[in-house]
């Protein structure tokens, strides 16, 4: 994978316990284009790698803004950001990648963001505004303290972004209350934690003249209750090897038990980083990033989560 160095120009804090980077080119070169919605590996100083969504305008690249939340159970990517990165510092990122992109089709917009979800909605709405395209925003936070970009996103009419602290409610967002109500044909754009993408793709799945597109951040928390399927074989096309993969195995940490080096990020099904060819055989897929119709061509899959149907898969490794 391709790293670009970037130099730490600006850190605040955006929120309680969100911090927002600005980075740049040492030489003030552009960086590549991207789209909105897109994200950036990071490669943190502690060794590991995170994905951060790009909150700025897709149309600048003179640099690239994230916004970070510190999360309370943090597996040391997060905290490192906190505690690590300062302004001067520099830094190894990837380029931009698309998992949630706005589909062509669509010219009017609903957005739902829970918390940080905030963030690839940000640069999709900055985009919207650009073309003139309708759109609305629900924007779903612990309290107002809580809730980054809040005072950038109440310059827009109440009519268009409709906020609720659950603080300040008293509990958390009904989706079953009459006030959410959504116009037939128009899509929705949901970004945030578990319970709210699981509401939003119920309420979806009972409306589909309201396709639902998702931008997960974890597994669903019923993810990891799936036992794994049984053992399969994987050959590999171009040194002809064959290797199984047994049971409480994936199909990453067999090839890298057999000293294959392969790019890999998230391990858990949702940064595309790991995507591999399928030349043959049925993939079993349990990832978060690919399209329903990627899904039925067959022809790639994640091999960090991704399993097999058929016994035997051949893919372009």
């Amino acid at each position: 994978m391709k790293k670009i160095q970037v130099l730490i120009e600006d850190r605040v804090d955006a929120a309680k316990d969100v911090v927002r980077l600005v980075l740049r080119r040492p030489d003030g070169e552009r960086l590549p284009a991207f789209t909105a919605g897109a994200h950036i590996d990071l490669f943190l100083p502690n060794g590991l790698t995170r994905q951060y969504s790009l909150i700025n305008d897709c149309r600048k690249t003179d640099c690239y803004e994230v916004a970070v939340s510190k999360a309370t159970n943090s597996r040391g990517g997060s905290s490192c950001v906190h505690s690590t990165l300062r302004v001067g510092g520099m830094l190894d990122i990837s380029e931009p990648r698309n998992n949630f992109p706005l589909q062509p089709e669509h010219d009017r917009f609903l957005f739902i963001a829970g918390g940080i979800g905030i963030t690839p909605i940000l640069s999709m709405i900055r985009y919207c505004e650009s073309q003139g395209w309708n759109w609305r925003l629900l924007y779903l936070a612990r309290s107002r303290a809580h809730a980054a970009f809040f005072e950038e996103l109440r310059a827009f009419d109440a009519d268009r972004v409709r906020v609720h602290f659950d603080d300040e409610a008293g509990h958390l967002f009904d989706f079953a209350d009459r006030s959410f109500a959504v116009e037939p044909g128009v899509p929705i754009y949901c970004c945030g934690p578990a319970p709210v993408m699981k509401a939003v793709n119920d309420f979806s799945s009972n409306h589909p003249e309201n396709p639902a597109y998702f931008e997960w951040f974890s597994p669903p928390v019923e993810a990891g209750t799936e036992e794994l399927a049984t053992g399969f074989d994987v050959k590999l096309k171009r040194s002809g090897q064959v290797v199984h993969v047994p049971e409480g195995k994936t199909i990453l940490e067999v090839l890298e038990a057999h000293g294959y080096e392969l790019s890999c990020s998230c391990r858990e099904g949702m940064c595309r980083t790991c995507e591999t060819g399928v030349i043959d055989g049925i993939p079993d897929h349990r990832d978060y990033v690919l399209s329903q119709a990627e899904r039925e061509a067959g022809r790639t899959m994640m091999i960090c989560v991704s399993r097999a149907i058929s016994p035997m898969l051949v893919l372009d490794v």
